[in-house]
């Protein structure tokens, strides 16, 4: 993995991939926040070594480098999901290749359904922080100490600096946010009334498929992380409603603008 890494990293640097100050990864119907980006350069993953390559409609699959305002930006348009049959290492393998090129703050996004009987469909959550229970954890076996230490600390995983600095931002701007915990499972079906109700008692207010392996590895490495999800569709113990990944898309979608705008501004005032 070390050696894939430095590879990859020389390959993205030759192609003139110079320090960003972030990293973004852009999830479900939420691609198009690339257009907050003054575009320098765009990668197709397949071109780029030992990266996999996205299979969910949605995630385009492209390396993107640019600047929003004065900050140089390296965004992911589509993540890897362990769903996909990716091994854990290599959905997050693009986390590792961000932190070497100089990435040190990370933002994620994704798309989530809600179990707090207070979100609604569209809503944006502020994630403060993460419950994971995916099957395989991303540093599971031998640890390689140039990456990070063994045991890494969570207790602050998204950072509580960058938590206050976009509450503060949405209120500027007046888009409404909710925060909450984001609970991480497997994908790729949709949870049942009876998943919904665990999430719940579990202490979370939002489920989704991805993120928290990411966020996990930005630790390791030492990365400050923060994260954004969008409510997409709702469970609880009342009522679980059907979905389908066109109707998270199309909610996705809805919202994207506004998320852009909050994120947009939350890269320009750092």
């Amino acid at each position: 993995m070390w050696n894939q890494v430095q590879e990859t990293v020389e390959f993205l640097k030759n192609k003139g991939i110079t320090a960003p100050d972030y990293g973004i990864i852009l999830g479900t119907g939420l691609g198009n926040l690339v257009s907050k980006i003054t575009v320098e350069l765009i990668i197709p993953y397949n071109e780029i070594p030992n990266f996999p390559v996205s299979t969910v409609q949605g995630h385009k699959g492209a390396l993107i480098f640019g600047t929003i305002g004065t900050k140089k930006v390296l965004a992911m348009q589509g993540r890897f999901h362990f769903y996909e049959g990716w091994s854990i290492e290599k959905t997050v393998f693009p986390v590792r290749v961000m932190k070497y090129l100089g990435v040190e703050n990370l933002i994620v996004s994704n798309a989530s359904g809600g179990v707090n009987p207070n979100f609604s469909v569209g809503d944006i959550m502020i994630i403060t922080d993460h419950i994971n229970l995916m099957p395989v954890h991303p540093l599971h076996g031998k640890n390689e100490d140039r990456f990070g230490p063994r045991f890494v600390d969570m207790h602050e995983a998204y950072s509580n600096k960058m938590i206050a600095k976009m509450e503060g931002i949405s209120q500027k701007l007046n888009i409404p946010v909710q925060k909450g915990v984001y609970l991480a499972l497997q994908g790729p079906t949709f949870e049942t009334p009876a998943e919904y109700k665990m999430v719940k008692s579990l202490g979370a207010d939002a489920v989704g498929m991805s993120t928290v392996p990411e966020v996990i590895v930005a630790k390791h490495m030492g990365m400050t992380c923060f994260g954004i999800s969008v409510i997409t569709d709702m469970g609880g113990d009342d009522f679980v409603a059907e979905v389908s990944h066109e109707e998270v898309q199309k909610v996705a979608k809805k919202s994207e603008k506004l998320v852009g705008k909050l994120v947009e501004e939350f890269v320009k005032q750092n």
